[in-house]
């Protein structure tokens, strides 16, 4: 008997062979106009053994949102997984792997330098009182020791 291919991308991917960390290009569209969006998971990790916490999640998804655009004009989204193993990164273009990991360290070595999440407040955030620096800065730091098995998506 054979399963059924589903409509979401990461339906069809096996957890249980996947090995956190890593960066592993989700899906690739070419638009009508020829324009190419790519979808990269970010994976933070081992799903189905560890997660982050929700405060972790939400100050690295508004410290990432705001950091990478420092470094990339191509950043279309970065939004977290509602399992809490990691992010999907939306780029505009196609970028390299390696371009793509340059960015995402970049951007968390940001993050572990920040003081502050931005947008941390009740004007700019639906629960501003939702965060953690000091969680995703270790969440952050911890992503980025391991910077050498980033490539490898199975185990």
């Amino acid at each position: 008997m054979t399963e059924s291919r589903m409509n979401v991308e990461s339906f069809n991917l096996d957890h249980t062979k996947v090995a956190a960390p890593f960066i592993r290009l989700a899906d690739r569209k070419e638009l009508p106009a020829g324009d190419v969006l790519v979808k990269y998971d970010i994976r933070f990790k081992q799903p189905n053994e560890d997660h982050l916490e929700m405060k972790t999640v939400h100050s690295l998804e508004h410290m990432f949102a705001e950091h990478a655009r420092n470094h990339a004009d191509n950043v279309i989204d970065f939004g977290p997984m509602g399992c809490q193993t990691g992010f999907y990164l939306m780029l505009a273009g196609d970028p390299s792997e390696e371009e793509v990991a340059e960015l995402v360290e970049q951007t968390l070595t940001d993050i572990t330098n920040a003081s502050e999440v931005p947008a941390a407040n009740e004007k700019q955030c639906g629960w501003g009182a939702n965060h953690d620096l000091d969680a995703a800065k270790q969440a952050a730091q911890e992503f980025l020791d391991k910077r050498d098995e980033w490539g490898t998506v199975f185990k």
